[in-house]
């Protein structure tokens, strides 16, 4: 049995709630309505213009005891599911309306509550109209990162977010934003949430917004469903792509100053990586909402489509997330592409454009089984991106390890430099970055920086971080791991949002509590100080394990032997639940039969500079074989149970994988979007499967395409596809 919190007049009391085990994908970002009612009167609001209208029946504002509720649930939840971050959203109505004193005691029961389990990522998304600095001293003390909402410039602004009075909003938002900017809160600034209107002129949108400097736009499609359609006032064929394509325009002419989350996710499918939104794509939905009363909600954009859709008939009282996880709603948000449409299933941009937001898909004739009102429009948007930025450029990458690795720390080191953009305002990290930019001019520091930069979850830490996920400790950490493995003597001071500091590739100390941390590194050897760890002694890494307090990563085999990796937090990028650290030494030795059993069947197979040699290796649940996740090259997921035939077995093959995925990364292979890309994949698994028939389909298909479809860097891996098929036929 598990403990939870009833409801009726004894709310506050624990009653037991049967435990459930579930493969459900886990919910990571709770929407917390804080606030019911709001100080705009926004005429193309979800929450109070469309067909659903309970907020009407809604308290006002979120009681302490529902606060309590929900914490409990969510800490017990992030517990059972092993999670090591977990993002609440205050939301509303307004929720500035809850006040400066509510809203402390509300992100100080959440903090209280989940600190001790999980790390909390606290944001809020906000109008701005009543934004002042008794609530950002709030968010300062938590770290409450804060979005705003602003449709563009005062015209494209007022067209649709007036106050109760009629009044334009425009001059109060910008104040709250300018007071944002302001040096002590700038770091609390998250972005600028932004709803299209393709009657405003959008490079002028575009334009305002960007001369505000957020970190972050997110252009928003109005809420429309089949029975309720976008606006479309000029009776245009693809209204909403072309707005959009001269917003990406200008962004591209400006030199993508900031993320844009839509521009991003089509970006990043199109090259094979993960959707960054759930508007796009096919990623499943880890989303859960609870309104004041606290009662479980699914995405409340649901309101969109008819009175009560969002609904599910729970609460936090009598009911916890598992149960809401189960709710047939939820899980249909979940199913990737067997959740869509006959007609998006068949459509060339599935992967990127994913069939639209779930509530987009609505009529009242087929439910949800349609594709999105905008479903031209999204394939007008990715077939422009794709025709944009595809790079025709051949790429060195292409020919070998050596030089693909190159290409994968090139682009590590771009994106920590797009990382330090953001950054710059954090009071601690100059120091670190300072502290970086030494070890990279030091030719004997250099490769140790290398090292971390290169570790597959400091890209996984990168990506996060630059679409929104804070974590500024783990910058902070990477820079005193670089300077540790190369014996430089440094000290950083931060803020450690949590009691285990993890340092990239080497290992995880346990702090006494959170705070202030100074960490000073020295040849071999480290020391932290802060609360309650006044006193902090050396730890030298040539000793082990230190009082309980040091955990070292181990490699397998040698000092050059690949790094098993059950610490880092960045490590949960695996289509499977990670796995507590294993049995000492059990884990290790099915590994070890693994590959000796490999070595046997492919005794050349260390000279083959096509192979791939996983530099990381993560254990995984059992049953869950061998995977690659979201990670840079060289990082591989093994279930703890893996028998050492399986791994000798399906290693070759997912190394395949993870050399093309990587390549992908790092240069464009095809047109994007076009039918090359499953081409490839098709040609790349026969190879690796040995099915040499069905690889020399898909490699005669790449080679009757049109001559544009594959660029340079793609006939090139066509070509050592065809020689490697020719050679194992032999």
């Amino acid at each position: 049995m598990r403990f939870g919190v009833s409801s009726g007049p004894d709310s506050g009391r624990l009653t037991p709630v049967t435990s459930q085990v579930t493969d459900n994908p886990p919910l990571r970002q709770l929407v917390l309505k804080i606030h019911s009612r709001c100080d705009l009167l926004c005429d193309h609001c979800y929450v109070y213009q469309h067909a659903d209208q309970s907020w009407r029946s809604r308290p006002t504002f979120i009681r302490p005891d529902t606060v309590r509720a929900v914490a409990a649930r969510l800490a017990e939840y992030a517990t059972s599911r092993a999670l090591e971050s977990v993002s609440v959203i205050l939301h509303g109505g307004e929720p500035l309306l809850v006040g400066p004193a509510r809203l402390r005691d509300i992100c100080a029961e959440l903090t209280r509550a989940l600190s001790p389990f999980t790390t909390l990522d606290l944001r809020m998304h906000t109008n701005a109209v009543t934004l002042g600095r008794a609530h950002l001293d709030v968010c300062k003390e938590f770290g409450v990162r804060v979005s705003v909402s602003l449709d563009g410039d005062r015209l494209a602004n007022d067209r649709h977010r007036l106050d109760r009075r009629g009044r334009s909003s425009y001059d109060r938002v910008v104040r709250g934003i300018r007071l944002l900017q302001e040096p002590e809160y700038r770091h609390l600034f998250s972005g600028l949430l932004s709803t299209v209107d393709v009657a405003n002129d959008p490079v002028v949108v575009h334009d305002s917004l960007a001369a505000l400097q957020p970190p972050r736009i997110d252009y928003l499609l109005p809420h429309s469903t089949w029975d309720s359609p976008p606006p479309n006032p000029a009776g245009a064929s693809t209204p909403y792509a072309d707005w959009l394509l001269a917003v990406f325009d200008r962004w591209e002419e400006q030199g993508r100053p900031m993320p844009v989350r839509t521009f991003d996710s089509v970006l990043s499918t199109l090259r094979g990586g993960p959707s960054l939104t759930e508007a796009l794509g096919l990623a499943p939905s880890d989303l859960a909402v609870i309104e004041t009363d606290g009662t479980f909600e699914q995405a409340d954009w649901l309101k969109t489509a008819y009175a009560g859709a969002p609904e599910t008939g729970y609460d936090v009282f009598r009911h916890g997330f598992p149960e809401f996880a189960e709710h047939p709603g939820v899980q249909a948000r979940q199913l990737g592409v067997e959740g869509i449409s006959d007609t998006c299933r068949r459509c060339p941009v599935l992967r990127s454009c994913g069939g639209g937001l779930y509530g987009h898909r609505y009529s009242s004739e087929r439910g949800f089984d349609n594709p999105s009102v905008f479903c031209g429009d999204l394939r007008s948007l990715v077939d422009g991106i794709a025709d944009r930025v595809t790079d025709p450029t051949f790429s060195r990458a292409v020919l070998g390890t050596a030089q693909l690795r190159g290409a994968q720390l090139e682009l590590d080191t771009g994106l920590l430099r797009r990382a330090h953009g953001r950054l710059e305002s954090e009071p601690d990290w100059a120091q670190a970055w300072r502290l970086l930019r030494t070890l990279d001019d030091t030719p004997e520091a250099a490769p140790h920086l290398d090292e971390v930069l290169t570790h597959p979850y400091t890209r996984t830490g990168l990506v996060r971080f630059l679409h929104g996920a804070a974590d500024t400790a783990r910058f902070m950490s990477l820079a005193a791991a670089a300077a540790l493995r190369a014996g430089v003597r440094a000290t950083l001071a931060w803020d450690q949002p949590g009691t285990r500091l993890h340092l990239p590739t080497l290992g995880s100390y346990r702090l006494s509590a959170t705070g202030r941390i100074e960490v000073t590194v020295a040849p071999g050897a480290f020391r932290v100080r802060g609360d309650g760890n006044p006193d902090g002694s050396w730890v030298r890494l040539d000793e082990g394990p230190a009082a309980g307090r040091w955990r070292p990563l181990v490699r397998l085999w040698t000092e050059d032997g690949p790094l098993i990796d059950d610490a880092d937090p960045y490590r949960d990028c695996f289509p499977a639940a990670v796995a507590l650290p294993p049995v000492p030494g059990e884990f290790a030795e099915r590994l070890a039969r693994g590959y000796e059993l490999l070595e046997k069947d492919a005794p050349d197979r260390r000279s083959d500079p096509d192979a791939f040699h996983p530099t990381v290796l993560t254990p995984l649940e059992a049953g869950s074989g061998l995977l690659l996740g979201e990670h840079g090259f060289g990082a591989l997921g093994v279930a703890v149970d893996v028998e050492p035939k399986e791994f000798a077995r399906e290693l070759p093959r997912i190394g395949r994988r993870a050399r093309l995925t990587a390549l992908r990364a790092t240069a464009d292979l095809h047109r994007l979007g076009g039918p090359a890309g499953e081409l490839l994949d098709r040609a790349d698994e026969g190879l690796g499967r040995e099915a040499y028939e069905e690889a020399a389909r898909a490699l005669t298909a790449l080679s009757l395409l049109p001559v544009h479809e594959l660029t340079a860097t793609g006939a090139v891996l066509v070509a050592r596809m065809w020689s490697q098929w020719a050679a194992r036929r032999g």
